[in-house]
């Protein structure tokens, strides 16, 4: 089996990407990196129900350190922006470029991310982002009703589903 690190922004996006990279033949090893999320303890409890993940799917996690303060760095003048937009974009280079250089130090020569679950992410320009780095491997886990699968596994494992995507910025638009 092909080892990809999979860039894992919550459990419930992550548990029907794991299922499907594993049918598909991959070993997956979730890489969770979100120094978006505000505030931490939200960091904390997505981390707790990926841990559950991976314990179920009895995977590896690697846990990307936190620094917020870097992330609103990263994303200054785009605070208002509205989602999908400029501060998404950027969002999305912040992450898929971390999991890319972890995927190196790894020596894992694929990587993806479980934001394509999301019904309200924008697949294509997440790819269009990942593919200026090497090793990015396109997954549009929302295709073949990836999404309504991972409410499925959300229920069947008792996974947190939060309510907004990460960012203090989304939290404004529940």
């Amino acid at each position: 089996m092909k080892q990809i690190l999979v860039h894992t922004c919550c459990a419930p996006c992550a548990s029907a990407s794991v299922e499907r990279l594993i049918a598909n033949g991959w070993q997956p090893v979730l890489y969770f990196y979100m120094p978006n999320i505000f505030p931490f303890e939200e960091f904390e409890k997505r981390l707790s129900y990926v841990q559950k993940l991976a314990d179920y799917y009895n995977i590896q996690l690697i846990v990307g350190d936190y620094n917020h303060s870097n992330w609103l760095g990263a994303i200054k003048g785009t605070e208002s922006a509205p989602e999908g937009g400029a501060r998404c974009e950027i969002c999305y280079k912040t992450l898929l470029q971390a999991t890319s250089i972890k995927a190196q130090e790894l020596e894992i020569l694929h990587f993806c991310t479980t934001l394509t679950i999301s019904p309200h992410k924008n697949s294509k320009k997440i790819e269009e982002i990942g593919s200026q780095y090497q090793g990015y491997t396109h997954y549009d886990f929302k295709k073949q009703d990836g999404y309504k699968r991972s409410i499925e596994l959300s229920k069947e494992l008792d996974l947190y589903r939060q309510c907004y995507c990460a960012c203090e910025f989304s939290m404004k638009k529940i």
